[in-house]
């Protein structure tokens, strides 16, 4: 019998940290919580969640070592997990509230607020996934659950139609955003898997499954 994937995570002080560990366990993984550098950096797959403010997220991220750590799986080739404000501090910036916060920096770009009338961005959304997307495989035309009011703009040439190899998966509320980014052994999601449903479920075994 082939062992579960192991997990990992990452307890920074931030995050629906047992909502995504019991959403990971029951797709398959052997989960843990821990702020333990050790166990992040040996990990099959280390999850970064995160809700709040980038600054604030940052700063945990920090205090526990974390950004090294993702920065040492990154070039070791070995996956991540960004979720929420946990996918936002994967990039070089964030500017929330006039607050210009450097990120952990494995992916290029700026947080910033979203063009829309209503904020947050509370619901469930439809994305447009690109077409070889491990992440989003059986549940492309699915929706998901959002509550954020900051986001990465699309590069050029994002969207379901692009041919270039971006990695962006491309939502819209009021603007177009990045809704998810699977770039290497880098993926991260701007909403919550853990709480959409069948079709979060099904995103999670994705990735664990692409742990194996």
């Amino acid at each position: 019998m082939t062992a579960a994937p192991s997990v990992v995570v990452l307890d920074y002080g931030s995050g629906n940290l047992r909502s995504a560990e019991r959403a990971l366990a029951r797709v398959g993984a052997s989960v843990t919580v821990t702020a333990d550098a050790g166990a992040a950096r040996e990990c099959d797959g280390l999850v970064v969640p995160g809700v709040g403010a980038f600054a604030a997220c940052m700063a945990g991220v920090r205090s526990v070592g974390a950004d090294r750590v993702v920065t040492a799986r990154v070039s070791a080739g070995r996956p991540v997990l960004g979720i929420c404000v946990g996918m936002q501090v994967l990039y070089d910036v964030g500017d929330e509230h006039g607050v210009v916060t450097a990120g952990i920096g494995v992916l290029p770009g700026r947080v910033t607020r979203l063009g829309a009338a209503v904020l947050p961005h509370m619901g469930w959304n439809t994305v447009s996934p690109p077409a070889q997307s491990v992440l989003f495989r059986g549940v492309e035309g699915e929706r998901f659950y959002f509550v954020h009011s900051y986001a990465v703009r699309p590069g050029p040439g994002s969207g379901s139609d692009s041919g270039s190899g971006s990695g962006e998966t491309i939502a819209a509320h009021g603007s177009p955003f990045v809704a998810a980014i699977e770039r290497g052994v880098l993926a991260a999601t701007q909403f919550h898997p853990e709480k959409s449903g069948d079709a979060g479920l099904a995103l999670l075994a994705n990735w664990v499954g692409s742990l194996s």
